[in-house]
């Protein structure tokens, strides 16, 4: 286990101890990420809100069972967060493929994890757009390894693509956002080798 391993299964078993901290924490670090799936699915805000209440309470409830050799936290985050959510559509009499909740949904993750900092809000938000503008293939790549914290191999698994296709395409995504990210700090005077 490396040391974010180790540190996200102490988490985990302290949230599994019923420690409000740790639970705390758990729920600062993933409740965008929770919300955002949640509202992509549910038909209200305050469905969504009581989806992301209900996933935590399962995480609390299966901290115990998190296993950082078979997957990395926020994919168990995710895992738990779907499963409650098909629950939750199978008892209003929805079937998930109906509503878009199947294997290609976007989770799209704390985009802040990746956006470059010295221009705050406006970096991230000109990241968030330049990623919106890429292919579908390679923004969809680049959103589930960068941002929600997939290997290449899951992206290729969760897509049903060969993994050659899936580094193409990250490989392609990055360099046109290299280049259009460059492009913009030119056009706005920034040195970007600087």
């Amino acid at each position: 286990m490396d040391p974010v391993e180790q540190q996200d299964w102490l988490l985990m078993q302290r949230v599994g101890h019923g420690d409000e901290a740790a639970m705390a924490e758990l729920y600062d670090r993933f409740v965008g990420l929770v919300y955002k799936a949640s509202k992509q699915v549910l038909t209200s805000r305050a469905e969504a809100e009581d989806a992301v209440q209900e996933s935590f309470v399962r995480l609390w409830q299966t901290a115990d069972r998190f296993d950082p050799n078979r997957a990395k936290l926020v994919t168990w985050v995710m895992l738990i967060t779907r499963r409650h959510l098909i629950d939750r559509l199978r008892r209003k009499g929805a079937r998930p493929e109906q509503l878009g909740l199947d294997s290609s949904v976007d989770f799209l993750g704390p985009v802040q994890d990746v956006a470059p900092e010295p221009g705050g809000d406006h970096d991230l938000e000109v990241l968030r757009r330049r990623i919106a503008e890429l292919p579908e293939l390679q923004r969809v790549v680049i959103e589930r390894t960068y941002l929600q914290g997939f290997t290449l191999r899951e992206v290729s698994e969760q897509l049903g693509a060969p993994l050659g296709t899936v580094k193409s395409a990250l490989s392609r995504g990055l360099g046109r956002l290299r280049d259009r990210l460059a492009s913009d700090n030119k056009g706005n005077g920034q040195d970007s080798s600087a």
